[in-house]
Formats: structure tokens, sequence, C-alpha cells
């Protein structure tokens, strides 16, 4: 399998009265061809914005300073943001589910009129066509009835099946690459592992790649070979799943893993991540996660934030001078 997406040095800012929020400062990150790879961070470490600055989809007062997102061997920063060329690639060969199905589908059109345009436009369908396929995609989905659905409009669903509509959505032009933006917020437990399930088979069925976007590890746990760790704009660790899990290497990792409540243990404890994410438009010259940080050495404390570096694991690599495996009494859940 070769490399789909490869994003480089992506930094992507926002003006604000404050000062520059430097929302994305230098992620690098891949996919490749039929991986499921799962972005994971706390709210506001940049994960989201980073999934929107490679759809260009970054509006003022929000600007991509830098960086290259190359898919297919072509840059997509280089394209105007409005123009035909990426255009073409939302929806068509790139496309996300985004963050709040309450309000992503529009409200006063049908389903049918909201799926019947993205095949007309991308597969060059005609209405017969469009209305016969998005039916099949509702079906797929899991959509009781879909003959009678169609013609509905999103009031009329629940979040779970409007989430199963923006996944009909989404793949309805088999895209290379699908991006589910917390594809499971707002949802009951059950509605989240039935909906994770059907992504994983729909990118599975139509040949796709699968990027997911969460704050919980535990989403990501049954379904990502790779998993990139967010925190204040940075990716501060990535590694193949089963390695993160069983060997985290990065302290704010160590924090996240045991913040999860495991259910096999009786009466344990959750330890939280004390103190709060940095102010973004005042970013320390050391390491953003130093104020939390249990394992922080003097190192940390005067030196400026490290690079990333290679640890035991393939591909695996943490932006610390700490590494966690050479601490003692380090308790992973």
């Amino acid at each position: 399998m070769g490399r789909l997406l490869e994003v480089k040095d992506l930094r992507t800012q926002f003006k604000t009265d404050d000062g520059i929020v430097k929302a994305v400062d230098g992620v690098s990150f891949y996919i490749d061809e039929q991986e499921i790879v799962g972005v994971v961070g706390e709210s506001g470490c940049g994960k989201s914005v980073t999934q929107l600055s490679v759809m260009q989809l970054i509006n003022r007062p929000g600007k991509i300073v830098g960086g290259d997102v190359i898919f297919e061997g072509k840059n997509l920063l280089e394209y105007e943001q409005h123009g035909p060329e990426m255009r073409s690639i939302r929806g068509g060969k790139i496309a996300m589910i985004f963050q709040e199905p309450m309000t992503s589908l529009n409200p006063v059109l049908t389903l049918n009129q909201q799926i019947s345009e993205m095949l007309m436009l991308h597969l060059k369908m005609s209405k017969e066509e469009a209305r016969k396929r998005a039916i099949e995609l509702l079906g797929l989905v899991g959509i009781p009835s879909p003959e009678e659905r169609v013609d509905d409009y999103p009031h009329q669903f629940s979040g779970g099946m409007r989430q199963r509509v923006m996944i009909a959505m989404g793949m309805s032009c088999n895209p290379k690459i699908l991006i589910a933006d917390e594809p499971t917020t707002a949802l009951d437990v059950t509605t989240q592992a039935q909906l994770l399930e059907l992504m994983k088979s729909m990118v599975e069925q139509f040949k796709s790649s699968l990027i997911i976007v969460t704050h919980n590890l535990g989403v990501v746990a049954r379904y990502a070979q790779r998993i990139y760790i967010m925190y204040a704009g940075k990716i501060v660790e990535e590694g193949r799943c089963k390695d993160i899990f069983k060997n985290p290497r990065h302290p704010y990792t160590v924090g996240l893993l045991n913040s999860v409540p495991r259910l096999d243990v009786e009466g344990e404890r959750l330890i939280p991540i004390e103190g709060l994410p940095p102010n973004l438009t005042q970013m320390p010259p050391t390491c953003a996660f130093l104020p939390r940080c249990p394992y922080a050495t003097e190192q940390c404390r005067t030196q400026p934030m490290p690079e990333m570096r290679s640890v035991e694991g393939e591909g695996h690599r943490i932006r610390c001078y700490v590494d966690i495996a050479e601490v003692d009494n380090v308790t992973v859940k």
C-alpha cells in the first residue's frame, strides 16, 4: 500500500484581539491507502483545525501560514481555496464528517436533495440515478425504509440517525480518505459502538482510508492501526496503536490513558491530568506540557521544546526529553 496523504510542517494561525493563536504549529503526519489512523487530544489542541486545514476550510480570522499537504503527489495548498481543483477534491476524493450532526445537515433540504447534490456534482449522475444511489446509501448505513425516509428532513431523525446520514454522504462519492471529526460526540455508548463499526465496515467495503479525530483514546483503541497524540497545536507522540497502549512514552499520553475508566478493575479511581492547557496566544518557550507534567526535569524547565525523536517500536516517536520507559514508579493503567 502506498502513501496516500502526507502533511508536512502544517501551520495554521488565528488573529485575535489577544494576539496570534498558533492553533496548528508544525504538524506532520501521514496516512497510507486503506489505513485507519487516530488523532487524539483534549479539546482545543488543534486536531480539528488540522483536518480543516487539509481540506482548505479555514476562513478569516484564520489562515494557513505554512506547510505542505501532499495528496496523490500534488500539494493541495497550492490550489485556490475556492478553485475548481479544490472543490473537486472536497467531498469527491477527501470527505469529512463534521463534529455536530445536529447542525451539519441543511435543515430546509431533504436527505435526497443533500446526498444527490454531491453525486450529481462529483459523479455527474442524473437526478434519477442520484436518487437511486441515495436510497442505496441510506440502506447501507442502516436507516430503515430508506425509500420513504430519503424524502424526509433532518429534524425527523435522531442524533444517531443523522450521524448515519453524514456517513452516507461522506461515502457517497467513494472518497480515498474519510475524515471523521469527533463522530460519536453527544451519542450514547451503544450508538457510538454501532457507528464506529459502521464506519470501519464502510471504509473496508469502499477500500478507503479513515482518519478518526477524537478526545477519547478508548474510541480509537479498537479501530486505528496508528495514533497521533496532539497537545497545544503539536504532535507529541506517534506510533502503532498497540505500542502506544502497551508502552506509552510521553507523559501526556500516560495522563490520557490514566484518565480513561477501566471496567475490568473494580473500585478503581481515575487519575486526572492536573491543571489546564496553555493559552495558545502566550505559548511558553519551554515545553507546553511542563506546568502539568509530573516527570519534568531541569532540562525541561530550561530548554526549548524538543523536536520529535524515535524510541523503541516501529515508527514510535515522541516530543519529549523524558522517556517514560526510563522513569521509575510510573503507573499506566
